[in-house]
């Protein structure tokens, strides 16, 4: 109820959304006193509550100010009040303590160091000149550092830093810009930084501005650093010293995986890459994620190492967002170092990164020749955020963690309490409650118990910060995933015992429409490519078409199946598995072909035997392995020694002759048979035809390349025009970790828009695994089915 607009009036304000940690309070406190009124303000465990009392004039003005002129991290999803008595107090506007009670309010993510206090860091009479845990209300950990609910010292890592007077002051001073500002600190009261150097090299420990002094000199050197940042370590070395990268490639066993960067700042960036407006907005803003960039050929003065991305056209650069980091490049008059650095998650391949300092020192050990520490508690390991920027200056998250985490997305239809668990590959799991779910942070892939513990851990924080109390559990369908493990064991201690096992391709599109803001009342076709999936029928899918929606979902189209030689484990050699797509395409080996050769003899006959005898063949319909294949068959990739490197390095051949012609290799799609009797097959065979043809006459790898893109493009192009055709729907979906192809998804968006489909795209939420989660929260917690097949 809302009171005419004279006289005296008092009204109590709720505040909802990411308002704790981002200085509301002391805004609000401002605005009041602007305006002369009484009252307090004060956080509760769902957001802001306010009482003002003034003049009614001035009581409405400050309603209708208060959501549009927040600070800048906050994000005020609503606001409620009812009006009061007036008591006829003047007292001064005060800020109350915290109310402890139950609730939920939103944590808003770390965020990069802000232009005021990286002014401070630089000068030398600030009080905080080189401090490198400067940070203020409008920037710094928050997610990392966050134990509980409300957000204030006491629920934070900082709370065993008691406040000197000086920052005690800042922080009770309503017009101070640390007013309220949990992780305040100085030299005086603060954190301290270590340097901790491995056995036998030499160095000598140091502490605080020695420390850092130190690690630049090691850095320069040569040598590996770990460094502790906001959510975990890394490992750093200079990104243009050739043999510093390669030892940290050979001690971390990274294979041929490219490395991060973090460029000292814009202008270095430039220098190595080619930046776009959109990405320059991506590499400076708040979140600071990793930015895949086009290498600048050649580099502009500034060389990185050939080993930092080998093979790749792209290199992944970040700008420093922790004052450590900015320190760790140097200040003005400091001595030279390196500009650029490779900025690694600290841990051991397969592992999760690395938190704790006395666990830093022995699973990091053989990895860094130092260890610059510090002492302020990691809450929450928290890895840094990947995404790419699109032609069209939109954006593609493909790791969503550091900068994104805890922020809520809306869901557009409300869920009942659930967890879900996500996959084995880029776990990351979710939790959903009413209009809102809340990813955590990336763990990784789940090949061991560290990584499944550490995916149990993510849980228990995100629950204990959201208040979320899971009342249903959602996994894959995969028997053998430790995923699917974790969910019947997490739903074996809820009611019913049970939880929702949902088809991999299935989540995939409906984390798709749930982006999209599709309440599931109309279905879309969903492209679903990936690498693997657990199917329906017992096979790995990973080539599917769906018409889908939340509750349920119709196998319209598959790539047709090829035996998968070695399950698994024959992932590794695309040679392999281009032999067995030409053996399922009816095709000889013939003794010329990149694959016939690259692989041994020995290697051939066993492989001939196990596709006549369907020994240890699973048929797949995967997507992925078919670009795995064709990687092989042009010549590219034989063996791989990360996950999609065949594909990447494809996609890469192709981007280099996108523009030499404009053919496409044909698919035949097909009636399907059997179980797909309603459906269609996608065959490869007249594409694989029409390559070894063109192969035969000396075409370029690079141009074979491009006219498979643009022939898979071609095909999805054409079965959503059979669906269309069957069913009236006009919206279609690209999901799943084939479509990080941005040279496949730019080809198939801009084919299905000229066919008059409305086109959805992945944004926030990554189209690989690292989005799984969220589709398998949307079919099961809004009722869709359990374990049996699901159809319509």
């Amino acid at each position: 109820m809302t009171a005419p607009a004279t006289g005296r009036l008092r009204r109590r304000v709720a505040v909802r959304g990411t308002v704790q940690g981002v200085g509301f309070r002391p805004y609000v406190h401002r605005l009041a006193v602007d305006l002369a009124l009484a009252g307090f303000v004060g956080n509760t465990a769902n957001g802001v509550l306010i009482e003002v009392e003034g003049p009614a004039d001035d009581v409405v003005r400050f309603c209708a100010l208060l959501p549009e002129q927040a600070p800048p991290l906050a994000s005020v999803t609503g606001v409620g009040w009812e009006d009061l008595p007036a008591t006829g107090t003047a007292d001064p506007f005060t800020i109350r303590s915290t109310d402890r009670s139950t609730g939920r309010t939103q944590l808003p993510p770390d965020t990069a160091t802000c232009a005021d206090c990286l002014r401070e860091l630089a000068d030398p009479a600030d009080r905080r000149h080189r401090h490198p845990f400067l940070t203020c209300t409008h920037c710094g950990p928050r997610f990392t550092i966050a134990t509980a609910m409300p957000y204030d010292r006491s629920a934070t890592t900082m709370a065993g830093f008691p406040m000197c007077p000086a920052c005690a002051r800042e922080y009770g001073d309503p017009v101070d810009r640390r007013f309220h500002a949990q992780p305040v600190a100085c030299p005086d009261c603060g954190p301290r930084l270590s340097l901790i150097p491995a056995d036998g090299t030499g160095v000598r420990p140091a502490r605080d501005a020695e420390a850092l002094a130190r690690a630049r000199e090691l850095l320069t050197a040569g040598r590996i650093v770990a460094v502790k940042g906001v959510g975990g370590y890394h490992l750093a070395c200079d990104a243009s010293d050739a043999r510093a990268v390669a030892a940290l490639r050979d001690r971390k066993e990274r294979g041929g995986k490219a490395f991060a960067v973090m460029c000292a700042d814009l202008a270095t960036t430039e220098r190595i890459a080619v930046v776009s407006a959109a990405e320059r907005a991506e590499l400076i803003s708040a979140r600071r994620p990793i930015v895949l960039l086009r290498r600048r050929t050649p580099a502009d003065g500034l060389h990185l190492a050939d080993q930092v991305c080998p093979g790749s056209p792209h290199v992944g650069v970040m700008l420093p967002y922790t004052p450590v980091h900015t320190l760790l490049f140097g200040l003005p008059g400091d001595p030279p170092g390196p500009r650029a650095l490779v900025m690694t998650s600290g841990n051991r391949s397969g592992e999760p990164i690395v938190t704790d300092d006395e666990e830093a020192l022995t699973r990091l050990a053989g990895l860094a020749d130092a260890w610059l520490a510090h002492d302020r508690p990691i809450a929450s390991p928290c890895d840094d955020s990947l995404l790419r920027v699109r032609a069209d200056g939109t954006a593609q998250v493909l790791r969503r963690s550091r900068g994104y985490v805890p922020r809520p997305l809306t869901l557009p239809v409300p869920v009942r309490p659930a967890l879900a668990v996500g996959g084995d590959l880029k776990n990351v799991p979710c939790l959903g409650e009413g209009e809102h779910a809340w990813f955590g942070p990336h763990i990784g892939d789940m090949g061991d118990l560290a990584t499944l513990e550490a995916a149990r851990r993510a849980e228990d924080r995100l629950t204990r910060l959201t208040g979320v109390t899971p009342g249903l559990v959602a996994g894959d369908r995969h028997p053998g995933y430790h995923s699917t493990g974790w969910a019947r064991r997490r739903a074996s201690e809820l009611p019913g015992g049970t939880p929702r096992l949902v088809q991999h391709h299935h989540a995939h599109v409906a984390s798709a429409m749930a982006e999209h803001g599709l309440d599931g009342t109309t279905r879309v076709i969903g492209v679903a490519f990936d690498g693997t999936g657990y199917g329906d029928d017992g096979t790995v899918w990973g080539g599917e078409v769906l018409l889908a929606g939340y509750t349920g979902y119709r196998r319209f189209a598959r790539l047709s199946p090829a035996p998968l030689p070695g399950g698994d484990a024959g992932v590794a050699n695309p040679c392999r598995l281009a032999l067995a797509r030409l053996w399922a395409a009816g095709l000889p080996w013939e003794a010329h072909l990149p694959s016939v050769t690259a692989c041994t003899e020995a290697e051939r006959v066993v492989l001939g035997r196990q596709l006549e005898r369907n020994l240890a063949c699973v048929p797949t319909s995967s997507m992925g392995r078919l670009f795995d294949a064709v990687s092989s068959l042009v010549g590219v990739c034989h063996r791989a020694g990360y996950e999609a490197q065949a594909a990447m390095e494809l996609e890469a051949a192709a981007a280099r002759a996108r523009d030499a012609d404009a053919r496409a290799y044909p698919f035949d799609c097909v009636p399907g048979r059997g179980a797909l009797a309603n459906g269609w097959d996608i065959d490869p065979a007249p594409l694989l035809h029409a390559l070894l043809a063109d192969q035969r006459r000396g075409t370029p790898a690079s141009v074979l390349a491009a006219r498979f893109h643009r022939g898979v493009a071609g095909a999805v192009a054409e079965i959503c025009g059979h669906a269309r055709a069957a069913t009236g729907l006009t919206t279609v979906a690209l999901t799943g970790g084939v479509f990080a192809n941005s040279l496949l998804e730019e080809m198939s968006a801009a084919r299905l828009a000229a066919d008059g489909f409305t086109v959805l795209r992945h944004g926030e939420v990554p189209p690989n695994d690292g989005g799984l989660a969220l589709g398998q929260l949307m079919v099961a917690a809004t009722g869709g089915p359990a374990t049996h097949h699901e159809t319509e």
